[in-house]
Formats: structure tokens, sequence, C-alpha cells
């Protein structure tokens, strides 16, 4: 009988890995100050993990006005992201633990390139993470399946070899239709009830507390 490898485990940028929450608020608030239509702060909350573009999409006259948004925002977030951003407590700890025990880990986020790698970075968590897809990575993004597959092709593991670890619906809907093990993460910004209808495979309260997790999960698929 051969053994089985460690999970592959899969992680979402903001709001998973990156307390990033105040930073894409202030941003918002910038990008769209003076302007009759604007999202509320739980309204642009809704759509996080979806791409930027899509997000403005709603509040944009032309493709034109969208494009001069998009470069609005993302200049005020490259601007203040040190000074806005924060980490989770017990992330690069739990990330040090999996990588120690042999996990591959990777990232999938809506996110740009520049600023997931540049998040990565500023928390410490670049050294642990194998592969990272970010928006320009792909062509689709959450929360279609296709990044978190093209996450684990990189990787060289199967669906059923994999978790996610997402905060937001389209994380868990991105992974779910993909075939791995969704974990719904609830120190983000989103609620349980809030997840729920998606169908998480599982909540977990505190990163610190995966590790236990996955021991529980190999466990019960080990039969």
């Amino acid at each position: 009988m051969v053994e089985s490898r460690p999970y592959a485990v899969l992680f979402d940028l903001d709001g998973t890995l990156i307390d990033s929450i105040a930073l894409l608020l202030a941003s918002m608030r910038h990008t769209f100050n003076g302007r009759a239509r604007q999202p509320s702060d739980s309204e642009w909350i809704a759509g996080l993990g979806t791409p930027l573009p899509k997000q403005l999409t709603p509040y944009v006259e032309s493709d034109e006005d969208r494009e001069r948004l998009v470069n609005r925002y993302r200049t005020f977030q490259h601007e203040n992201h040190d000074r806005l951003m924060a980490a989770y407590t017990g992330v690069i700890d739990t990330l040090a633990l999996l990588y120690q025990r042999g996990h591959p880990m990777g990232v999938v986020t809506s996110k740009g390139n520049t600023m997931m790698e540049r998040g990565l970075k500023f928390i410490g968590a670049d050294d642990y993470i194998e592969v990272a897809i970010g928006y320009d990575s792909v062509h689709i993004h959450k929360p279609d399946p296709f990044p978190v597959r093209a996450a684990l092709d990189k990787l060289g593991y199967e669906a059923n070899e994999a978790v996610f670890v997402g905060d937001s619906p389209h994380d868990i809907k991105s992974g779910n239709e993909a075939g791995v093990i969704t974990i719904a993460a609830l120190w983000g910004p989103f609620r349980r009830d809030q997840l729920e209808p998606y169908r998480p495979t599982h909540f977990l309260g505190d990163i610190t507390e995966l590790p236990d997790l996955l021991d529980r999960i190999a466990r019960e698929n080990a039969g």
C-alpha cells in the first residue's frame, strides 16, 4: 500500500493570510470620493475575492471610466499598502509548521500579481508559498474553479489531495467546483451565516487550528 502524501494547502490572500480589509476599504473610499454612485462598505466587502474590474463594473459609466477607477484604486493601494496592511496572529507560525510537515502550499487570489507578491512579502509568507496564482496568472478568475485547478497543476496535485482555505463565498464556490476540500476561514470579514449557504466542507475559527484539522481530514479519508 502506497502511503498518501501530505495534503496540498491552498489559501486565499485578502482576509485569509493578510488582514488587508482596512486597506481595501480605504482604497475604495478614495476611488469613489466625490462620485454620485458608490458602494457601501458592506457592498464592497461582498465583492472581495473577485477581480477589481468586475467589482467596479456596477458603479462605472463606461469602459474608460472603469479603467480610470482601476488606476486610481491601485495607485492609492500601492502608496498606502504598508501603512494600512496588517498580519493576522498565528499565520506565519502556522505556515512554518505546515512547511515543516511537508505540506506544499499555494495562494489563489484575484489580486494583481505585483500586490499579491508585496502582501506575501510584507507578512513574511513568501518563503513558504510554492505557487502563487494572482489576477495576472490566469485568464479566468474566482468564483470559477480555473485558478484553483491552475495552482494544483503547478503543484502536481489532484483535487482529492488538496484543501482550499478562504474567507469569502467566492473562495468556497471556486474550491467546491474544483473538487477540493474547502475550509471557510472565520477570522476574515465574512460571518459563518454568510458562508454556510455555499457549503464549505469545514469551518475554521483560527488559522492555528489548521494543522489539527488537516490531521483529522487525513484520518477520516484514510479508510
